[in-house]
């Protein structure tokens, strides 16, 4: 807490004497980085490479989330799986401070945290690594880390989960709707709108650390490769200016719960599964649903702010069971006919859907954002794009031979495309672009 306090006085201290804008800031970090690591810009030029063979030493480093979410679950899982193939791992983990005064010294220094920097610096140091593999920096890691790696001449590989360089709120999402207002331009907008956490000093400390980033060239200049999962999130990223020919796209893999033992013609559920909040879309499904008159029943799994609201509809034929542990999860969509995702978010991905393949089923989606890249368009589900396509959609589902003909194609998409054992070898094919044995600056 103390160092969260200090870290607060440098910034504040040294931004009073600049322009309180993101060439100043950038300034002050720059200067910063000068005194404190004279090599590194000589060290940014290096392309330092490391061996995939026998197996890899990689630091994984990641800010995880106060309440669990789902990056915090595919980072541990992309844990697990290397592991097991025998690579050795050492991970890094950070949560955000708790407490208006730890949250906020920390959010004030999200663009740049020499702290944590010399934290993972030494972390570093004494591991050795052949690679790092940062996952989320917000907000107390923040992307000086990336800096400390860099000055141990160590090789970097960054998976973007969401839209944090891009956006305030990291969701491109505002006031009920889609938004790319900050995309290939400034992120200034977001602190008119209040983008993050409703709050103009939130969403100032937000838009300044992708501003003073930028300026400084940090993502350029500091990373190897960018790992992302659908082509959608590159494209979004790229219009930001990060460089095309270093972006791999590998998608997220889900656990194969194995072939199911009835085909989905066989229930009569459909299952809505996720977080009960505004943007991700189920109080508008609940009146699509009340509206196509189906006889099917429709099982929510989740929890969140609307629940209470939702289940107050009344709508017939739908049934809450809140919050279900994930392998729980997984066996009722082996049990079920069909999973509807009816969010209103440009999501990075959209695992749900990637869940239900692996169990054999088919799902509904909106056409937007990244679901077009995780469904396909050869009959593995329907992307839908206004209430008369749900309504299609849902009779459709209804219909026995097409339920089982999708689920048919669902479950051999997950089986080429998703599978632990497909997504793990392009992993490990980006550590293997790094290829040589040098030892990293330090050892």
């Amino acid at each position: 807490m103390a160092r969260i306090g200090y870290a607060d006085c440098w910034l504040s201290s040294r931004v009073g004497r600049v322009k309180p804008s993101a060439a100043g800031l950038a300034g002050v970090v720059e200067s910063w980085l000068k005194t404190t690591s004279p090599s590194l810009r000589a060290i940014n030029e290096q392309r330092v490479r490391t061996r995939v063979g026998r197996g890899v030493k990689i630091l994984q480093i990641h800010n995880s989330y106060r309440q669990r979410g789902g990056e915090d679950t595919v980072v541990q899982t992309e844990a697990d799986l290397l592991r097991a193939a025998g690579h050795e791992l050492i991970q890094y983990r950070t949560t955000n401070p708790p407490g208006i005064i730890g949250a906020g010294g920390a959010l004030a220094i999200s663009a740049w945290n020499p702290w944590t920097a010399r934290e993972v610096g030494r972390v570093a140091q004494r591991a050795k690594p052949q690679v790092a593999h940062v996952h989320n920096t917000w907000y107390r890691l923040s992307p000086a880390v990336l800096g400390a790696l860099r000055a141990r001449g160590i090789p970097i590989v960054v998976t973007i989960h969401n839209y944090r360089l891009v956006c305030a709120n990291a969701s491109l999402y505002r006031n009920g709707a889609a938004c790319t207002d900050c995309v290939g331009t400034h992120p200034w907008r977001g602190v008119a709108h209040r983008c993050y956490r409703n709050s103009i000093a939130a969403s100032m400390a937000a838009s300044s650390a992708i501003a003073i980033n930028r300026r400084l060239g940090t993502w350029v200049k500091q990373v190897d490769r960018f790992v992302v999962a659908t082509r959608f999130l590159e494209d979004m990223l790229v219009r930001t200016g990060l460089p095309a020919e270093r972006m791999r796209r590998i998608p997220l893999s889900a656990p194969d719960p194995g072939e199911r033992q009835q085909p989905p013609s066989s229930s009569r559920t459909v299952l809505l599964v996720g977080r009960l909040d505004p943007e991700k879309g189920a109080r508008e499904f609940l009146d699509i649903w009340r509206s196509s008159g189906s006889d099917l029943e429709l099982v929510v799994i989740g929890d969140g702010v609307e629940r209470a609201a939702l289940e107050e509809m009344a709508v017939p034929n739908v049934r809450f069971l809140g919050w279900m542990d994930p392998a729980d999860v997984r066996q009722q969509m082996l049990a079920a006919r069909a999973l509807v995702f009816p969010s209103r978010l440009m999501e990075t991905f959209g695992l749900g859907i990637v869940e239900s393949f692996a169990a054999g089923m088919p799902a509904i989606a909106n056409d937007m954002g990244t679901r077009p890249d995780v469904m396909g368009r050869d009959g593995a589900g329907w992307l839908v794009s206004s209430r008369k396509e749900w309504h299609a959609a849902l009779t459709a589902v209804a219909d026995d031979a097409a339920v089982d003909t999708a689920g048919a194609v669902a479950r051999d998409r997950y089986l080429t495309s998703f599978r632990p054992q497909v997504t793990l070898p392009q992993l490990e094919s980006v550590y293997r672009e790094l290829d040589t044995t040098s030892v990293p600056a330090g050892g």
